[in-house]
């Protein structure tokens, strides 16, 4: 993965438009959440894979870290993940976006699909 580079994540994002998409969100912070806390935090954690939708509208918003909301087709709902760092588009043209920590530990993944991600 490599830092996001606004242009290039928007111009992926827009190819994703009008069509079926598999989502994959997950957000966490870790089972390293209590240790950070001196063991009394609560770790926690949302997780989706091969959700598939149809958006008609993507933003990549902020200077770093970013925000990437998803307009649903139907304009009454939404999907967004903050805190996204690093890209990735790989040899499949999946959009594989991640966030991750100071210290290197992700805390948001958000990729796309034009087919369903293995389980």
């Amino acid at each position: 993965m490599e830092p996001i580079d606004r242009e290039v994540v928007q111009q992926r994002l827009q190819s994703f438009l009008n069509t079926d998409v598999y989502l994959h969100l997950e957000t966490t912070n870790g089972a390293y959440a209590g240790e950070s806390a001196g063991g009394n935090a609560m770790a926690v954690c949302a997780f989706i894979r091969n959700a598939r939708v149809r958006f008609s509208r993507a933003q990549i918003t902020g200077s770093g870290p970013y925000r990437v909301g998803l307009q649903m087709e139907s304009g009454k709902g939404w999907t967004y993940a903050e805190g996204l760092t690093d890209y990735e588009v790989d040899d499949q043209g999946r959009l594989l976006l991640a966030g991750h920590d100071a210290d290197g530990r992700l805390a948001i993944a958000l990729e796309l699909s034009h087919s369903p991600f293995p389980l």
